[in-house]
Parts: C-alpha cells; sequence; structure tokens
C-alpha cells in the first residue's frame, strides 16, 4: 500500500463535522448533569447509604448520552431505555445462573440481549453493558439475582427516562421524539423520490440507520426544497410578502380579535407590543379550540381570564390564548429558508420584522406560492 492510499485510509475514519449549535452542546451537557446527579441522589436515597447495591451502575451513563445528546435517536426513546434495560438485565442475570464460565455466560448473555431487543423493537446500547453487569458485576450484583432487573436497573433507568422527560420540556427541547408527519404514501410523487423508493433503499442495505425513516424523508424533502427554491435566485420575504397587517396588542379581547378575523378575512393576527416587536399570533384555530395547542402555562391564565371575565365585565385578553413565541423571519431571509419553514414544521403563518426586529408583513402560503409564480413567469422570458 502507497503513502498516499495509506493516507486516503486513514483520512477514511475523520468524523463527520457536527452540525448543532454550541447552545444545543450545552444543553445536552447540562442534561446530563441534571439526569445523572438526580438518579444517584434517588437511588442513593432510596437504597440507604449502607446498601450493597449500586446506586449508579455504569450504563446510565452511556443511556444519558443518548437521552440528553441525541433525543431525536430512535435508540434513546422511552420504550428503547425501559424495554432495552429490563430485557437485557433479565437475560444477564438468567445467564450468570445457569453458566458457570463468566466469559461464556457474558458472550451469550450480550448474543441473548440483542436479539431480545430487537424482537421487542428496544434496541438501546447502553443495555448490552446491563447484561454484562449481570454477569461480571461480582459477588453483590450476583447475590441479587433478580432483584438486580427491579433494583437497580428499573430504578435508575425509570429516574434517569423521568429526569430526561422534565429536563426537555423545561428547555423547550421535543421529547420524546415524534417524527414528522409522513406524506401520504399514495400520493403520486412530481419529482424525486417517493417513501417507497426511500423504504426500498433502507431494505437494500439491510442494516440499522440511527434515524427514524420518517424524519430521514423529512431531511431530504427539505433538500428538495431548498435546492428547488434556489432556482428562484435571490427572492427574499420581503418581495413575498403583505405589507398591510392587521395586527393586534395583546389586551386584545377575543371578541374583537374574531371580528377582525371575520371582517378582513383573513387566518391569524400578529401580536405586538406598543414598539411593535412580535410577542406571539392568534389564529382562527387558536380562538377555536381555546388555547388548547399552547404553553401549560398560558392554559391556566387562559382558565383564569375566563372565570374573572364575567366579574370584572370585560372579554378575555388575547395573550391567554395566543401562540408564543411565535417563528419570525426578516426581510432579508431568502425564500428557500422560508420553504423549509412551511413545508417542514407545518407553519402557515409566519411574521415578517425588519432590521429592528419590528413587525414589517406577513408571509402566507398563498403569498409564497403568488411569489415564485410571479417569478417563474419573470424568469421564462429570459430562458427564452
Amino acid at each position: 500500500m502507497s503513502l498516499l492510499n495509506l493516507t486516503r485510509w486513514l483520512a477514511g475514519f475523520a468524523p463527520a463535522r457536527i452540525s448543532i449549535s454550541w447552545r444545543e452542546r450545552a444543553r445536552s451537557s447540562g442534561g446530563a448533569l441534571f439526569g445523572i446527579a438526580l438518579t444517584g441522589f434517588i437511588a442513593h436515597r432510596l437504597l440507604g447509604p449502607d446498601a450493597t447495591l449500586p446506586f449508579l451502575i455504569a450504563p446510565m451513563g452511556a443511556s444519558a448520552v443518548l437521552l440528553f445528546a441525541v433525543p431525536a435517536s430512535p435508540l434513546a426513546q422511552p420504550w428503547s431505555i425501559i424495554g432495552g434495560n429490563l430485557v437485557s438485565s433479565t437475560v444477564g442475570v438468567t445467564c450468570a445462573l445457569l453458566i458457570h464460565d463468566p466469559v461464556e455466560a457474558a458472550a451469550v448473555a450480550i448474543a441473548l440481549a440483542i436479539a431480545g431487543m430487537f424482537a421487542l423493537r428496544c434496541v438501546h446500547p447502553p443495555s448490552g453493558a446491563v447484561a454484562l453487569t449481570a454477569v461480571l458485576g461480582g459477588p453483590a450484583v450476583r447475590a441479587l439475582g433478580y432483584e438486580f432487573v427491579i433494583e437497580p436497573v428499573a430504578l435508575q433507568s425509570a429516574v434517569l427516562l423521568g429526569s430526561a422527560l422534565v429536563y426537555h420540556a423545561a428547555t423547550g427541547h421535543r421529547y420524546p421524539h415524534v417524527a414528522v408527519k409522513p406524506a401520504d404514501r399514495n400520493a403520486p410523487a412530481q419529482r424525486g423520490f417517493s417513501r417507497d423508493d426511500l423504504e426500498a433503499v433502507l431494505r437494500g442495505r439491510d442494516e440499522i440507520l440511527d434515524v427514524d425513516p420518517r424524519d430521514l424523508e423529512a431531511v431530504l424533502r427539505e433538500a428538495e426544497i431548498r435546492a428547488y427554491a434556489r432556482t428562484f435566485g435571490e427572492l427574499t420575504c420581503a418581495e413575498v410578502m403583505t405589507r398591510d397587517v392587521i395586527s393586534i396588542s395583546p389586551d386584545t379581547t377575543v371578541r374583537e380579535a374574531r371580528r377582525l378575523l371575520r371582517r378582513h378575512d383573513i387566518k391569524a393576527l400578529p401580536v405586538v407590543d406598543a414598539q411593535r416587536h412580535v410577542k406571539g399570533i392568534v389564529t382562527r384555530a387558536n380562538l377555536a379550540d381555546g388555547g388548547r395547542n399552547t404553553h401549560p402555562g398560558r392554559l391556566l391564565a387562559a382558565r383564569a381570564a375566563r372565570w374573572l371575565a364575567p366579574l370584572a365585565g370585560t372579554d378575555e385578553p388575547v395573550h391567554t390564548l395566543m401562540s408564543a413565541p411565535v417563528r419570525t423571519v426578516a426581510t432579508t431571509t431568502p425564500i428557500a429558508d422560508l420553504l423549509a419553514i412551511f413545508a417542514g414544521r407545518g407553519h402557515h403563518h409566519v411574521p415578517v420584522v425588519d432590521a429592528h426586529k419590528r413587525l414589517a408583513g406577513i408571509v402566507t402560503q398563498a403569498d409564497l406560492i403568488s411569489g415564485l409564480y410571479r417569478q417563474s413567469q419573470t424568469e421564462q422570458p429570459l430562458a427564452a
């Protein structure tokens, strides 16, 4: 092998660039700190300082990496950690009791744990270490027998999972991960690939990719949309947005908001403060469902406002029902970014702000389609 070939071969081991922000990295590290500290504290309190049980087993560290650093992974979902750890600990204890040679017991335990996790669709890599711990954990672990499955494995797994649920909710991160709703499988593909094509490729590879196929499809679709949007040059939000925006203040009543929506035949009202900074958005859906899609704290405020409104002789203010915080874009944002927001994240109305973060307009799906059509009509004569 030549030096050049050796260099290329070694270069193949270089890791891919991590695409997440430093803020997300810090959030992941903080979550692991919170999760492991809470798990250790609770286990220590429940088991007592004199317990022979380990109040933290090593596989919990690996589970924390998945739960907090890669929470979108199918391997990090609640059923994966609970099911994987319970299956593997049960298999490990059984092998330790039936097979006297520790090396043989460890090998069989790992093999059966993997088979069991595949069968129950709860593959969780740290669970392999759980099975190994059950076999090679020493006299204290061996003496526990099947009690090891409950304490410490089930206990610590449940506490670590609970800490992940609390931490992700508190930091505004989606967990458990819910894949983007897939497109209709039977819908004809206008261009590019279909979901059947994607699934056929994945079956052909015959290996697990650490991503939900629906998420993979959404990423590829979004990439297609961005590539399509590039064909329209430097078209920006300022060129497609509706400029005469009807907005309301946070203290506007629900009754007045409904009246404005009906009178102007629109579907959304940006909520702005005195400086015209966007604080939220009120849609027909918000007013129809009573704010069920808003933050839990806002739900309590909305209910309190409804109870107190008759006593005060006033109507409920919209700030108790509005969606907040709301996604905004700058006037200079390319429509490639806007297309991704509409197509991949379920938005229907996006407020546009100027350089001073003040409301400058709003873009709807109709505005976007109209802008793309105008641009295509402009470019056709040039292409001819």
